[in-house]
């Protein structure tokens, strides 16, 4: 037997949902069988996952949008913005499941997946608890400060770095596969994850001082555009380290694969959140939750992503 697990790729959450879901799969339901991983990342205009992604025998997605397909045996997700259509969430509404979860409410998926598996099945495996909290903390942004976030001194935030930054989807799998057996300190000593991650923890450096920069705070949102900068990610949380009164983020990014929006809020504001940003980001076609959430568009249309960012940056300076 074959099992396929589809999960959200470049995302802490969406490696652990993977290792977790993995674990409890081969631990309760079939022990011994094979295991293959696929990467899903949202694309502008997404419609719906290709079939032929669903090649095995049983087939699940973590951490990532809803399917209709019968081949779809297995779903877990906590994104308010979980259906890439009406019929999608029609579907999932009408179809009775005891393997297809969905629930908002959750920080991170990670914990919904061990959350469920242990009341549900009995699944309780203690040498993955230390992954587990630290999904939920890296997904909930439950830092304890933004200094936390953006200097990475801990192991888990160092292999967040390598897993948000790195393209080479060998090294990911690996460390899907570290992850249901090794802590996670010794993923990120390990020489082959090590020499991925010193390069990308120098550009890390080297962003964070560009978007002090580039950025400028205004009625305490902080707006920045980095395309042409040959930037394909940030941290999250720089904006908060650097603008520590601000409430909102707003950003723009260019990479091969897309332009895209992000709107963050600041989880240490002394101000309270009055907007869902994932509802404003559904406006536009994007989603996340309501804390965080991102709009993806052709890399072509940086002008039409610019001027969303703009709208929504004044959306939220109002």
């Amino acid at each position: 037997m074959k099992l396929t697990v589809l999960h959200h790729n470049n995302c802490f959450d969406g490696l652990a949902s993977a290792a977790v879901f993995t674990s409890f799969f081969l631990r309760e339901i079939a022990p011994g069988a094979e295991t293959g991983y696929v990467g899903l990342a949202h694309r502008p205009n997404q419609k719906f996952i290709p079939e032929e992604l669903f090649d095995g025998d049983v087939n699940g997605i973590v951490d990532f949008k809803y399917s209709p397909s019968g081949k779809l045996t297995w779903w877990f997700d906590h994104h308010q913005s979980a259906f890439l259509s009406p019929e999608d969430e029609k579907h999932f509404r009408t179809e009775i499941s005891a393997t297809k979860i969905y629930d908002p409410s959750y920080r991170s998926c990670t914990k919904l997946i061990a959350d469920t598996a242990a009341a549900k099945w009995g699944f309780v495996q203690p040498e993955l608890d230390d992954l587990i909290q630290w999904a939920d903390v890296i997904d909930g942004a439950r830092y304890e400060n933004a200094r936390t976030a953006v200097e990475l001194k801990a192991p888990a935030l160092r292999l967040m770095l390598v897993i948000e930054a790195t393209r080479d989807q060998r090294i990911l799998e690996k460390i899907i596969r570290d992850m249901q057996r090794r802590p996670l300190d010794e993923i990120i000593a390990d020489p082959e994850i090590e020499r991925e991650f010193r390069p990308l923890f120098e550009r890390h450096l080297r962003t964070n001082e560009l978007i002090g920069k580039v950025a400028v705070c205004e009625n305490r949102v902080v707006y920045f555009d980095l395309v042409g900068y040959d930037v394909e990610g940030y941290s999250k949380f720089v904006p908060y380290y650097l603008y520590p009164e601000c409430v909102y983020s707003v950003s723009v990014i260019r990479t091969k694969e897309r332009t895209k929006v992000s709107v963050g809020f600041n989880p240490w504001s002394q101000h309270p959140r009055r907007h869902n940003l994932a509802s404003i980001c559904e406006r536009y076609n994007g989603g996340g939750h309501a804390v965080v959430g991102a709009i993806s568009l052709r890399p072509d249309e940086v002008e039409l992503a610019r001027e969303t960012a703009q709208a929504i940056a004044r959306e939220l300076r109002s």
